[in-house]
């Protein structure tokens, strides 16, 4: 993986904004969101990637989204789909560097 493709997808994931649905997982899901994007900025910013406190809170991240979206509709779940993506493209490419 490498940082064009990262920024792509996570221009695409800006563009899209956040969802609309209802779920009592809403404000873990916005956190989620919140770190995760937060990751991905630092990551885009930095000549050096992440370090390893955010490699273990995107791993974390990643483990929470996958509990709490499995019940989500179509739209949601491909926001949720998408920011997963971000993330594990991040751990990637953090382990191939």
């Amino acid at each position: 993986m490498n940082r064009s493709a990262i920024a792509t997808t996570w221009e695409q994931h800006c563009a899209d904004g956040w969802p609309k649905f209802s779920s009592p997982h809403q404000g873990p899901l916005m956190t989620i969101d919140t770190v995760i994007s937060g990751c991905v900025v630092y990551y885009l910013d930095s000549a050096n990637g992440l370090d390893d406190q955010r490699i273990t809170i995107v791993k974390d991240c990643l483990r929470d989204l996958d509990d709490l979206t499995e019940a989500l509709d179509t739209e949601p779940q491909a926001y949720f789909s998408r920011l997963r993506h971000l993330g594990a493209m991040l751990l990637e490419d953090e382990c191939s560097s």
